[in-house]
């Protein structure tokens, strides 16, 4: 019997995917080389990496669409290679590429997938006009998918992956080459889901969809995790974070240069820039050394790195917003 002292929100989420040394090769390239996942029940966890890191190849073995070379793997509970029917009873896939069929109707879709998915056929209706209902497809019900906005197919291929009341839901780059109105819906559904109990791993290239909804992120590259935690964490890695300092007379601001050495002046703005990872300890320290001086700064703005510079410090490579804005 559990010690009455413990209460539930103190127990840790159980894991609803584990991934320990996973590996996969196609020939000589590797693509996976000793991955290791942990992701509690519940969570929305993001997989960033560039093009080639291993992020769809892994989506694919833990959806048990291709065996891995080597490693342990649970989703669910179930090892995808010796029982993945049980995984597949318990996930929802949405790929890079819409599953969605243009010559069937929005309804003819679901209704499709709730067959594959061996409801029952009232049930499967049932669950399909739910559906419909839940992601604003009105629109969509009766007419070709062929024919809807490309936002609104995503939001049917997310419906699809749904019918089966999955537990676990993969996204791969759900929202590539969707609009940024189209794209910020989506996550708003996402987060819903989630508050319900479904865990989402999502891959991404864009680093602004995993800072607005992953509870922990990683970084893939060749094959490897380069780096794991919340958005604050990652960007606590990278080099750069400053406070900036703006004084309202020469007088002060004269007298801060003399003892915040190493601080970089804007001498026309009375301002300086001083290094700094913006904890709470180091402004109140920065706070306390103007404070000896009777000095006093007018403004003080705290700037981190984002998750593009860690992107790019982890990679070497910019991030599919920068490429493509280039």
């Amino acid at each position: 019997m559990r010690s009455p002292e413990i209460k539930d929100a103190d127990m840790p989420a159980p894991a609803a995917i584990i991934v320990r040394g996973l590996r996969k090769a196609y020939g000589r390239k590797i693509v996976l080389d000793g991955l290791d996942l942990e992701i509690p029940a519940g969570s929305i966890f993001a997989l960033l990496g560039p093009n080639g890191a291993g992020k769809t190849t892994a989506v694919n073995i833990l959806s048990t669409l291709i065996a891995a070379d080597g490693g342990s793997v649970r989703v669910a509970g179930h090892d995808p290679a010796r029982d993945p029917d049980a995984v597949r009873a318990a996930i929802g896939v949405t790929g890079q590429f819409s599953a969605v069929d243009g010559l069937l109707t929005g309804e003819e879709n679901l209704v499709l997938m709730a067959d594959l998915h061996h409801l029952p056929r009232a049930e499967g209706r049932r669950r399909a006009r739910d559906l419909l209902e839940r992601f604003d497809l009105a629109d969509a019900a009766g007419k070709p998918a062929a024919t809807c906005s490309g936002g609104m197919r995503r939001r049917l291929d997310l419906a699809m992956g749904l019918v089966g009341r999955p537990r676990v839901l993969f996204l791969d780059e759900p929202t590539t080459g969707l609009d940024p109105r189209s794209r910020r819906a989506l996550w708003q559904m996402i987060r819903e889901l989630a508050a319900t109990g479904v865990t989402v791993l999502l891959t991404t290239q864009y680093l602004e969809e995993a800072d607005q909804l992953a509870d922990r992120i990683a970084v893939l590259d060749h094959g490897r995790i380069v780096a794991a935690g919340t958005a604050d964490e990652l960007k606590s890695l990278v080099p750069g974070g400053h406070v900036r300092l703006t004084f309202p007379d020469a007088a002060g601001y004269d007298a801060a240069v003399r003892v915040l050495t190493g601080a970089v002046r804007d001498d026309a703005a009375l301002a300086l820039q001083v290094a700094s990872g913006g904890t709470a300890y180091e402004i109140r320290d920065l706070l306390d050394q103007l404070d000896r001086l009777e000095v006093e700064a007018d403004r003080l703005s705290v700037h981190t790195p984002d998750l593009d510079d860690v992107f790019l410090a982890l990679t070497g490579r910019p991030t599919l917003e920068e490429a493509t804005s280039r």
